[in-house]
This record gives structure tokens, sequence and C-alpha cells, in this order.
């Protein structure tokens, strides 16, 4: 394994969920918010589509505290305009998971297709956070004994 198997981009609708929902979205983001090992990758118009969202469900004042925070917690790369947010994102930070909601991103053929420029997990919130397993990760990729969790996830 590699250094980018702990780099994770959350999808717009993922990240939403997460701060108005919890669920499966925040169980799977805590993963990555509770080792310091473990990156969120994201750029500006991903966090803007998440945003919007969060605006439009709740209200601009809770989704511009939002943002603030998680650009201070995440590494922001750049793409070009009209790529898709979330693949821009995974694709530019070097992420090999990408969390969606969105069925046709994790669909065999949108995989095929993408796995011959990266290779990338699409995976719902809810897969991602049953399948990952700290411990042999942190082994195969730091090369030590896993220490557990190493940051308050809602700190």
């Amino acid at each position: 394994m590699t250094e980018a198997s702990t780099r994770v981009v959350a999808d717009a609708d993922v990240l939403a969920a997460d701060l108005l929902c919890g669920g499966p979205s925040r169980e799977a983001l805590d993963h990555v918010r509770a080792h310091s090992w473990m990156t969120l990758v994201a750029s500006e118009p991903l966090l803007d589509d998440a945003e919007v969202v969060i605006a439009e469900l709740a209200d601009a004042e809770l989704a511009a505290a939002w943002r603030e925070r998680v650009e201070e917690a995440a590494e922001l790369v750049e793409h070009p305009p009209q790529d898709h947010p979330g693949l821009a994102s995974a694709y530019r930070g070097e992420a090999a998971h990408l969390l969606s909601y969105d069925r046709d991103l994790g669909s065999a053929k949108a995989g095929a297709g993408m796995n011959r420029h990266m290779s990338l997990s699409v995976r719902p919130p809810d897969a991602f956070a049953r399948l990952f397993d700290p411990a042999s990760l942190y082994e195969a990729v730091v090369g030590d004994e896993y220490p557990g969790p190493d940051v308050d996830p809602r700190g």
C-alpha cells in the first residue's frame, strides 16, 4: 500500500450529510479525522458545492462556519473548473478513496473508466466505515504497530 491509501475525498453530499445528518457519513469521516496520518482532500469547487447544500438545508451562517473549519482541516487541491469536483479532487490530491452517494460514480462501468487513469475506490460512506481497518492500513503504510486513534474527531 502507498501513502495514497491514507488520502480520502468526500463528495459534497457526504460532507453535507456529515454535518447535518450524522449517520454513515459522520462515521466514515470520523475514521479520517481520528487519525493524524489520514488526510481529507478537497478542492474549492467541492467545498463550494457542499456549502451551498448546507446553506439551503440549514442556513448560510452555519454553512460559512463549516466552510472555515473544513478549509483548516482539509488539504486543498486545484483542478480545472469543468471537472467533477469529487473525482478531480481525488485525482489531483492522489487520493485512494472517494466517498459518495452518487451510484453512477460507484458503478462498475465508471470504475473501469477511472482505473485507466488512477487507482480509486468509490464507495458510499457506510461501506467505507464498515471496511476501514486502521490497524492494517497503519501497519502497511507507516510500518509500525497501530497506536490507535490519535485525534479527537470532533475536536
